[in-house]
């Protein structure tokens, strides 16, 4: 798998697992029904965030990054739901894209 498939398939998890935290949250808090969502999409969110934040690091070395890419990638995984527009921003810069070879 390429570094820019990696960066986007982990983008994509991070971000669909915190909409699942969140409608858990929603059914847990807001309508009392259950916390079978907030345990399971916990879990699952918790590794996304750690495999986003890894996939980030290496992203930002394979495909040399400015160092305020590399920050941003980071940041974007603590607000719900950011690292998608994100990645479709980095796409649009051509960020995802392999350098050339010297």
């Amino acid at each position: 798998m390429s570094t820019t498939r990696l960066f986007i398939t982990a983008a994509r998890i991070e971000a669909l697992t915190w909409a699942g935290l969140l409608i858990g949250m929603f059914l847990k808090y807001s309508l009392e029904l259950t916390d079978l969502g907030v345990w399971l999409f916990g879990r699952l969110h918790g590794a996304a965030f750690l495999l986003y934040f890894f996939v980030s690091l290496f992203s930002a070395i394979r495909l040399r990054w400015p160092w305020w890419c590399g920050v941003l990638a980071l940041l974007a995984a603590v607000p719900p739901l950011v690292t998608f527009p994100l990645e479709l921003w980095f796409r649009k810069r051509g960020m995802l894209k392999a350098p050339e070879s010297i």
